[in-house]
């Protein structure tokens, strides 16, 4: 059976027989999990393995497992990390490095649990007025230190076997508000953003999955976020350049209007590749399923050219790793 167009979660820690069963006949390209899907590394390993069994193939796994506030695994079984704004500041003539280091840790503790995608690097630039939500967890204030930073931590995952996801393109730095309860709208005119705001997604765009922003470019199209905006998506692969599969945000964020199969087809429609639907709920991952459909030719392509990037991590020694990160941002960097 072909691979629907979307990306689904699951309830809890354990994958249910209704859950398992749905997955069986709708076929979700992936899956992602969230803190309520971790409890141990044993637990998750099963579940993992669970969720891929349940469609028959080696289906990818994302987490957003970007350290600081947005982290779903944490002791004590896994590593707590600063957020990165912090860790850059902590060493800002070593950034990109310490940065590499960051998600060549992280990507092994994902491999150990079945993980093998995790949502990022960022790419967006951390501004005075960004939102809370997300000011911390970019890696600089400048487009040119932010690609830097950003390209090191794409490094880091794939030498690690886990691949990246580039967001939240084409930037979400402007955003004043929550994209999870409200939708942004930025002002700035369109050559502004194109020398701030999407430089560093431009050099980035070689990586291999991106994911959208909720948030409305008045330059851009005035009436609809990027992630439903076909000129949005337009701008993206050909100003930006980035030709990867391509997912939205989670589409049950209230940024976005309608319901879930209303937001599916806008996004699908605008030239998203997939749809992210996170909070597991089944009701919603029905309407989902059902107007998303199967994979586009296109989309397919990119697929499997993203999936064609997984490889066997590269041999290291993680203590010596460790040891170099803490000599770089201070052992009070890892709390």
């Amino acid at each position: 059976m072909t691979e629907g167009a979307f990306i689904f979660g699951c309830e809890g820690p354990i994958l249910s027989a209704r859950e398992a069963a749905f997955f069986r006949e709708t076929q979700p390209w992936g899956f992602i999990l969230f803190g309520r899907n971790v409890e141990s590394p044993a637990q998750l390993s099963v579940l993992t393995a669970s969720l891929r069994d349940s469609v028959g193939r080696d289906a990818p796994v994302l987490i957003d497992q970007e350290g600081g506030r947005v982290q779903r695994m944490g002791p004590p079984h896994w590593r707590s990390w600063l957020p990165a704004l912090d860790q850059v500041a902590a060493a800002p003539q070593a950034a990109a490095r310490s940065m590499y280091l960051r998600f060549r840790l992280i990507a092994a503790e994902l491999r150990t649990a079945g993980i093998d995608v995790d949502c990022a690097p960022l790419a967006d630039i951390a501004g005075v007025t960004t939102h809370p939500f997300l000011k911390n967890r970019c890696y600089g204030t400048d487009a040119a230190g932010v690609a830097e930073a950003a390209r090191a931590a794409a490094d880091g995952l794939m030498a690690g076997g886990v691949l990246p996801v580039l967001k939240h393109i084409p930037g979400h730095g402007r955003a004043t508000v929550d994209s999870h309860l409200d939708l942004p709208r930025v002002a700035a005119g369109l050559d502004e953003l194109d020398a701030s705001d999407f430089a560093p997604f431009r050099a980035l765009a070689d990586l291999p999955l991106g994911m959208t922003a909720h948030i409305v470019f008045d330059a851009v199209d005035r009436a609809r976020p990027a992630t439903a905006s076909p000129d949005a998506i337009r701008l993206i692969r050909e100003r930006i350049g980035f030709d990867g599969l391509l997912m939205t945000d989670d589409i049950a964020m209230q940024a976005l209007a309608g319901n879930m199969a209303e937001r599916t087809e806008a996004a699908l429609a605008a030239g998203c590749d997939l749809v992210l639907h996170c909070n597991g709920v089944m009701s919603e991952m029905e309407a989902v399923a059902e107007a998303a459909g199967p994979l586009g030719s296109e989309a397919r392509v990119r697929a499997e050219a993203a999936l064609a990037q997984r490889r066997v991590p590269d041999a290291v020694d993680l203590a010596v790793l460790d040891a170099e990160l803490s000599g770089l941002i201070g052992r009070r960097a890892l709390v």
